[in-house]
């Protein structure tokens, strides 16, 4: 055998064994920091937030503080259900959920390719419609109109609609259906995916899963007038 071979073999059974060198130092405490803190965030959210990859945890990254710091608090008191959720924010007072979603919202990282959905031409005409224009037959603004021409959320707190994985976009239009998801009366989101149609879900789902997000697109500034009351709208 090699010196080398015997020296790494020395220290390898030194290692195992416990009989490292009297002048080791012994490890230090770990540096407390936020995005030490917020690892049990980033655990099913991905790194900084940027998503899991299981198609159902959303991006944080980049989306408005004030929309971020509104969902802490409806999953703390119960207006989101999601029990996981509720445990590990039931302990934290509003300066920490606040630090939170301002960390989250001061992330800027690249959003991946989107992932490609089969939709029919009719599915794609109809969601275009409904982001683009609305349906006033069913009294459903476009959705622009609030998230912002590119579809990136609006200030102050209106999150964006690129990025997500369609599960997670059916799972929320669903909730808000179904009466599991809530927001602070007049609970403008559940009015509007009430009126779609099951249809109408799964096309807009499909479609706004499968858009790019626009090359230099950001958060829009808050929109002069929105077209529909919303109590989560400061």
């Amino acid at each position: 055998m090699s010196d080398r071979l015997w020296i790494a073999a020395g220290a390898l059974l030194a290692a195992l064994l416990g009989g490292g060198t009297a002048n080791a130092q012994a490890p230090s405490a770990p540096t407390d920091t936020l995005p030490q803190r917020l690892a049990a965030c980033t655990h099913c959210h991905g790194a900084q937030g940027r998503a899991g990859p299981d198609g159902y945890y959303p991006r944080l990254a980049g989306k408005p503080a004030a929309y971020l710091y509104h969902q802490l608090l409806h999953f703390q008191q119960g207006r989101r259900s999601y029990p996981l959720m509720t445990h590990l924010l039931k302990p934290l007072d509003k300066p920490y959920l606040l630090a939170m979603a301002e960390h989250f919202a001061a992330q800027s990282v690249p959003y991946p390719p989107p992932a490609p959905v089969a939709l029919s031409a009719a599915q794609m005409q109809r969601a275009q419609q409904l982001v683009l224009e609305g349906d006033r037959s069913r009294q459903v603004p476009a959705c622009a109109s609030c998230h912002g021409q590119a579809l990136l959320g609006a200030l102050p707190a209106t999150p964006g609609l690129l990025g997500l994985p369609r599960d997670y976009l059916n799972a929320q239009l669903g909730a808000w259906r179904n009466g599991l998801r809530h927001a602070h009366a007049p609970d403008c989101m559940a009015q509007i995916a009430k009126a779609l149609a099951p249809e109408d879900v799964a096309a807009l789902s499909g479609w706004l899963a499968s858009r790019p997000v626009p090359v230099g697109a950001s958060v829009a500034s808050a929109p002069a007038r929105l077209p529909m009351d919303c109590g989560s709208a400061p």
